[in-house]
């Protein structure tokens, strides 16, 4: 999976894209190379998926990469996704996110806001309280969960 992961990074770069994740999901009756995508500023659409879907197989044709049958999924990680690295984490920079932490901070256990400050130590997000804007810095070790989050 590391020379794949290389490969696939490295056909994306070449396409003004970057990996989000890659998943082998050999459980199913044809198993699924999924590969999740972004261009370089966080967003996708269907005509890059396509464009990349069409680099990523030509290049595992050419790597002659996996002898047996799979279905090669080229796709957007969603709106709403799971930030899992500080590398994803550093992405959603000035983006709106959703914390949810282990232990609560400042009175609060879950914050919706924008992401304005990332270090490998803390986050800092600003959110709204009756209109009157805050901000919360949360220690890395203390989010139990942060996503994207679409503002409604």
């Amino acid at each position: 999976m590391d020379n794949l992961r290389q490969w696939i990074e490295e056909v994306l770069a070449q396409n003004e894209c970057r990996l989000y994740e890659l998943e082998w999901l050999p459980q199913q009756p044809t198993p699924i190379l999924q590969v999740s995508i972004e261009k370089l500023d966080g967003s996708v659409d269907l005509d890059v998926c396509t464009q990349c879907s069409d680099a990523i197989s030509a290049m595992l044709d050419e790597k002659d990469w996996n002898d047996k049958e799979y279905i090669l999924e080229v796709c957007s990680p969603g709106a709403e996704r799971e930030l899992k690295t500080f590398e994803q984490i550093e992405n959603a920079l000035n983006s709106y996110v959703y914390v949810k932490l282990k232990e609560p901070k400042q009175g609060i256990d879950q914050v919706f806001g924008d992401l304005i400050e990332v270090t490998p130590e803390f986050i800092k997000v600003e959110y709204k309280v009756k209109g009157r804007p805050k901000k919360v810095m949360i220690e890395q070790s203390n989010i139990a969960l942060i996503t994207t989050a679409v503002k409604l």
